[in-house]
């Protein structure tokens, strides 16, 4: 669960970001990444090297932040295109940037990323018995 973090975001933001990540991998079994700071070079290529560099990218899910950049990029792994869908990472992308434009990074990735762990999140399942 790394969030390394720069470019304005203070360790109360850090706590904040780490939480969200938590209650995402909570809600949806999967393992979630945050990285906020300056991505080097290109930041699709970036955020896809980061992710590949995770322990299991393959049931991992990236959001990567580059506030200097304006750029936000989200990389999923194999396993996660299974619950977690383009459009649920768009229409997290769009909550995001909504916050994003009004000044509030944190709040934009904190409530990106939870909503992307209820969008995977995996359902109850109901045992039914045999009633005598």
């Amino acid at each position: 669960m790394p969030v390394p973090a720069g470019d304005g975001v203070r360790p109360g933001d850090s706590r904040d970001l780490e939480r969200a990540v938590r209650v995402a991998e909570q809600l949806s079994g999967l393992t979630f990444s945050l990285f906020v700071g300056e991505a080097e070079g290109e930041p699709r290529t970036y955020a896809e090297r980061l992710h590949a560099d995770l322990d299991e990218p393959g049931e991992s899910v990236l959001v990567m932040c580059d506030p200097q950049q304006r750029a936000l990029e989200i990389v999923t792994g194999e396993r996660v295109r299974r619950v977690l869908d383009d459009f649920d990472c768009r229409l997290a992308a769009a909550t995001m940037r909504t916050s994003f434009v009004a000044g509030d990074v944190v709040g934009g990735l904190t409530t990106g990323v939870q909503q992307l762990g209820q969008a995977a999140r995996r359902p109850e399942t109901l045992h039914t018995g045999r009633f005598a």
